[in-house]
C-alpha cells in the first residue's frame, strides 16, 4: 500500500558486504589531500550540494517508443537530457571551482551499472579540476531490480550494482578519504575543510530489494549507526571541528500532507541523537522539491536546539538546481542559496545546435508546466466541473507546481490564490489533489531557497 501511494505521488510530480569499522581507515590525524591544501585558509570555503541526479547513461536509451512512454509517465525527470545536464554540472564545477561537491543519493535513474560507471567518470573529471566529490547512495542506487535499458518499443532488464560494487566505483569520492567508516552501512566521516567534518549518512534500505522485486523507498538510520555517530562527534570535538550532516532521506517533514517514505522512519530517535550530539544542520534530498524546515519553529518557545533540514530539489527535475554554500572556519557560519545549472552555457560552449539545449531554462519549465497541467486534467476527468473550469483549475496546478518545486511559491501566492481555478480547488472537500494544492499554497516560515546559520562547535 505504501509503495502504491508513493507511486501516486510521483505521478503528480510531488514529492518524486561492509568493511569492518576503522580497520582500513586512515589515521584519525590524517587529512585528505584536497583538504590539506586548504588547511591554512581562514577564508570562507565554497562548496555545493546536489542531489537526485538520477543519471541515465545515454547508451541505455535510444529515444524510441519505450523510452518516451517511460519519460512521459514518470515523475518529471528530464531523462532525455540526463547526460547533458550532468555535463553542464561538470562545466560549472570546472569554471566556479567549489572546494567540494556533495551528492546526496539517487545518483542514478534506477541503479544501472553502466550509469554508475559513466557518472563516476564525470566525477573524476571534477576532482581533476580541483574539486573534491563526496557521495552517498539513495534508494535508487543499489540492488535495484528496476534497472532498465530502452530498445525500440521494449524495456530491457539491465545489470545493476550491489553494495560492494558501489564501494568500488565510488572509492575515490569519500570512502578512500574517510576518517572513519560505519561497519553496518555505507556511512562515513570525512574532513572536508578546516574545522568542518562531513557526516555522510547512508539512510537507504536496499538489502531486500531483489527479494521484494522493487527498490525500497523509505529510509532509516540504524541504531548501531547512531552509536557510531556518537563516537565521531567525540573525535571531532578533539579538534574543535563542526559537523555538517548529509543524508538522502529527510529528517523533517517537508509537506503538510500525510505521506510516508520521505522522512526517516525513525526520525524522532534520530533527531534526539542529533540534538544530543549538537548536530544542527542536515542536507537531504529524496522529495525532489526545494524546501527548508526548522525544528522547533522559529516562533516556538521550545528551548531545544534548533535543527535545520535543507531538502535540495532534484537535479534531474526542473528547475535543475543545486545548493551553493559557504562555510566560514572562523565563525562557523554557513550560507546556502539555490543556483541553476547552466545548461545553456554548456551548450553554447560546445557548439550544440539543439534549440532545447540552447534555450534550456525556458524549455525545461515549459515541459514541467505542461506535464503538471496534463496530470491535473487527468485527475479532473471524471469530476462534475465544466471543461472551462477544469482548464482553469489545471492552470493553477501548472503554475503553482512550477513555483513549488523551485522553492519560491511564496513569491506568487497572492496572484495564484486570486485565480478562479484556485477558488474551485478550495470548493472541493477532501481528495488528494485538492489537498496537494492547499499544501503548496501554505505560508512558509522560512525562505526555501536561502539560509544563514551557525554550526555548533564539537
Amino acid at each position: 500500500m505504501k509503495l502504491t501511494f508513493i507511486l501516486l505521488l510521483s505521478s503528480l510530480f510531488i514529492l518524486s558486504g561492509c568493511k569492518d569499522k576503522d580497520t582500513t581507515s586512515p589515521s584519525l590525524n590524517a587529512v585528505p589531500a584536497a583538504a590539506e591544501a586548504r588547511t591554512d585558509s581562514t577564508q570562507p570555503v565554497p562548496f555545493w550540494i546536489a542531489t537526485d541526479t538520477h543519471y541515465l547513461d545515454k547508451a541505455l536509451e535510444d529515444g524510441g517508443q519505450a523510452f518516451q512512454t517511460y519519460v512521459t509517465g514518470g515523475d518529471g525527470k528530464m531523462l532525455p537530457y540526463s547526460d547533458e545536464l550532468t555535463e553542464a554540472l561538470v562545466r560549472d564545477v570546472e569554471h566556479k571551482k567549489p572546494a567540494f561537491l556533495i551528492l546526496s543519493g539517487d545518483l542514478t535513474n534506477n541503479g544501472e551499472a553502466d550509469s554508475h560507471k559513466e557518472l563516476a567518470a564525470k566525477l573524476h573529471r571534477m576532482e581533476a579540476a580541483g574539486t573534491s566529490v563526496y557521495v552517498i547512495p539513495g534508494n535508487h542506487d543499489i540492488n535495484n531490480p528496476w534497472a532498465r535499458s530502452f530498445d525500440g518499443d521494449k524495456q530491457v532488464v539491465a545489470p545493476h550494482i550491489n553494495m560492494e560494487d558501489f564501494l568500488r566505483i565510488y572509492a575515490d569520492f569519500g570512502y578512500n578519504e574517510a576518517v572513519s567508516r560505519d561497519k553496518d552501512s555505507l556511512s562515513y566521516v570525512v574532513k572536508a575543510a578546516p574545522g568542518l567534518w562531513l557526516l555522510m549518512m547512508d539512510s537507504a534500505q536496499y538489502a531486500h530489494n531483489e527479494e521484494y522485486n522493487f527498490p525500497q523507498t523509505d529510509g532509516r538510520i540504524l541504531p548501531s549507526t547512531l552509536s557510531w555517530i556518537d563516537e565521531q562527534v567525540k573525535l571531532a570535538a578533539q579538534e574543535h571541528a563542526s559537523i555538517l550532516t548529509v543524508m538522502h532521506h529527510n529528517l523533517l517533514s517537508h509537506t503538510s500532507m500525510a505521506v510516508s517514505g520521505f522522512k526517516l522512519n525513525n526520525s524522532q530517535e534520530t533527531m534526539k541523537a542529533f540534538r544530543r550530539d549538537g548536530l544542527n544542520l542536515v542536507l537531504s534530498g529524496h522529495i525532489h522539491m526545494q524546501d527548508i524546515r526548522r525544528d522547533p519553529p522559529a516562533d516556538s518557545i521550545d528551548p531545544a536546539l534548533p535543527v535545520y533540514d535543507i531538502a535540495t530539489s532534484a537535479m534531474a527535475v526542473n528547475p535543475h538546481q543545486y545548493g551553493s554554500m559557504t562555510f566560514d572556519p572562523s565563525s562557523r557560519a554557513v550560507t546556502y542559496h539555490t543556483a541553476i545549472v547552466d545548461v545553456e552555457g554548456w551548450a553554447k560552449a560546445n557548439k550544440k545546435t539543439d534549440p532545447h539545449l540552447l534555450n534550456f531554462k525556458s524549455y525545461a519549465e515549459e515541459i514541467f508546466a505542461e506535464n503538471s497541467y496534463a496530470k491535473a486534467m487527468s485527475r479532473l476527468k471524471e469530476s462534475s466541473f465544466t471543461e472551462a473550469q477544469k482548464q482553469s483549475m489545471a492552470e493553477v496546478m501548472s503554475k503553482l507546481n512550477v513555483k513549488y518545486f523551485a522553492g519560491n511559491a511564496a513569491d506568487s501566492l497572492e496572484e495564484i490564490r486570486a485565480m478562479p481555478g484556485y477558488k474551485l480547488w478550495e470548493s472541493i472537500e477532501g481528495g488528494f489533489m485538492s489537498g496537494y494544492i492547499r499544501s503548496m499554497a501554505e505560508h512558509a516560515e522560512l525562505s526555501n531557497v536561502s539560509l544563514e546559520m551557525v554550526l555548533t562547535t564539537q
